[in-house]
């Protein structure tokens, strides 16, 4: 077979001009969905027909769990700060406002470095610059296990986050341009529910790892308490997932079409091909691709080094300018809204889930009904630190496993109804559950609507992942989604200062919050425009 696909390679392609009318009829048939037999190398396909051509199956499944994988890292690298959180705070010395930059900074690194690696991700290509920022998260975060004290920990989860900035919007525009369209919705969204097993696992490692005090060990004048061992573990997945791609991943298609690298493309849909249809007799048709017509650019001489970089610059902000422009204008700035309210209240809220049920288990009831010393983070009755008790990370846990309803449930029916529709629904659900947390009045409650919130949240998350891949054309795809995250990312930081800042005092006051801005958020995405099944541009 791989011979086969190498005589293909060295056949010489034929001129767009040489076959014009015959194009026109295999075209035809192609779309009434007829055989084209041998003669379709005459033919130049789309990215869509390339991509049918090419089929579905045991390539896609492969890279569905790489993919995944790289995302799960990502969920492990942002949530491992919330579970150490309860353990850590002694040992840094953390007042609850220090807990609360700490869970910023990872967001403030991303908001940093989610604009700069989406624009690289469009000039460079997705592959390589994925190797980058999955290393860059993965190094930083097991070198901040070893930070002696709270400032160098911040410094080096805000490096950590800089790398998780480039690749959680990065990896969506990746899978997503491997994808043929009526599949496109349901494999995102199945790629979405690795979050939850990065959830997940994340959860389950603070509850394996944390609470035994039998894996600390004294490392030079560093105590390396189990916490330290629980981020150090977390940065492995990340590392593995960067090797991963650096050693056998291809480069997406998509963006080879649009950057006019037709042989590499088509090489590309080859290997597709081949592992889609391994066994089979069948043969590769696609001989020519429909490259996109590159725009002439003229030689650029610079007076300085400063004109140049000035010059840089602006080439850097030129994504944002054709985000805003007249024609995205409107759906740039209502997907800029949907992202800050779900991510101010997603991350807000779920950041301190660990932080509540320890109080909750500490002294019993509603997390929001004792007062705590808000230079410390502890029950003013007692002005100790508490030990924490394993319970709070098995329920942790119980929380991240709330996500699978949801995720099923986006996997089933997302081209079913829509990313508009479900994106809507959930906004309004998770506003509805995020109202009544603060209402109830007993763990088990505050457990069962946390679990609810879980679930119905991740459906939001979800849908925007299918809706904002499909709205902008590839050369845009991950300098939006950079910006999208630059947006959540600010949204994040600010919903964890405003818990940071409010918990000890009425913690009553941001869950409210949460749920005003989620329900803000559902009423903006009614005008977004329906996007179910459209063709890639």
């Amino acid at each position: 077979m791989r011979g086969r696909m190498a005589a293909r390679d060295r056949e010489p392609l034929l001129r767009p001009e040489e076959s014009e009318s015959e194009d026109e009829v295999i075209f035809e048939q192609k779309k009434a969905g007829k055989s084209v037999g041998r003669e379709s190398h005459h033919v130049a396909f789309t990215f869509e027909e390339a991509v049918e051509e090419a089929g579905f199956g045991r390539f896609h499944m492969a890279l569905l769990v790489i993919c995944g994988w790289a995302n799960a890292s990502d969920a492990i690298e942002i949530l491992c700060v919330s579970f150490l959180l309860p353990t850590a705070r002694c040992d840094l010395q953390l007042g609850t406002a220090d807990m609360g930059w700490l869970t910023a900074s990872i967001f403030l690194g991303m908001m940093a470095g989610g604009y700069v690696w989406g624009v690289l991700a469009d000039l460079r290509g997705r592959q390589k610059i994925l190797v980058f920022s999955l290393t860059t998260n993965g190094i930083f975060g097991a070198v901040s296990s070893l930070a002696p004290n709270y400032w160098l920990f911040l410094l080096l989860r805000f490096m950590s986050g800089i790398g998780v900035g480039g690749s959680l919007p990065i990896i969506f525009s990746y899978f997503s341009e491997f994808q043929p369209r009526n599949k496109r919705g349901s494999m995102v969204s199945a790629l979405a529910t690795f979050w939850m097993a990065g959830n997940i696992l994340g959860a389950g490692l603070a509850w394996l790892v944390i609470p035994r005090t039998s894996l600390s060990f004294q490392l030079g004048s560093l105590h390396f308490q189990s916490w330290r061992v629980f981020v150090m573990l977390c940065s492995i997945p990340s590392l593995s997932s960067a090797l991963v791609y650096a050693l056998g991943m291809p480069e997406s298609p998509k963006y080879l079409m649009e950057a006019g690298r037709e042989e590499e493309a088509l090489r590309v849909f080859q290997r597709m091909f081949y592992w889609n249809h391994r066994g089979s007799a069948r043969s590769f048709s696609v001989q020519r691709l429909a490259i996109p017509s590159a725009e002439k650019s003229s030689s650029m001489f610079y007076d300085s080094r400063a004109d140049w970089l000035k010059h840089q610059m602006l080439k850097g902000l030129d994504p944002i300018r054709k985000i805003l422009s007249h024609e995205l204008r409107s759906r740039s700035i209502t997907l800029s809204l949907i992202f800050f309210s779900i991510s101010f209240g997603y991350y807000g809220l779920w950041m301190w889930f660990p932080e509540l049920l320890k109080r909750i288990e500490t002294v019993g009831g509603s997390a929001c009904s004792h007062n705590w010393n808000s230079s410390n983070g502890e029950d003013v009755e007692n002005d100790t630190c508490y030990p924490v008790r394993t319970a709070v990370y098995k329920e942790g846990f119980i929380i991240a496993a709330a996500n699978l309803p949801g995720n099923i449930l986006t996997i089933l029916m997302m081209d079913l109804l829509g990313g508009k529709l479900m994106l809507c629904v959930s906004l309004f659900l998770s506003g509805l559950s995020a109202f009544f947390i603060w209402e109830v009045k007993t763990k088990t409650q505050s457990l069962i609507m946390s679990c609810l919130f879980s679930a119905i949240s991740v459906v939001a998350w979800n849908s925007l992942d299918v809706i904002g891949l499909e709205m902008y054309p590839t050369q845009l795809r991950s300098s939006a989604l950079g910006v999208f995250t630059g947006v959540s990312r600010i949204a994040s930081i600010l919903g964890n200062l405003a818990f940071g800042q409010l918990i000890d005092v009425n913690c009553t006051v941001p869950i409210l919050l949460v749920a005003v801005i989620l329900f803000v958020g559902s009423l903006a995405c009614l005008k977004l425009p329906n996007t179910k099944n459209i063709e890639l541009s």
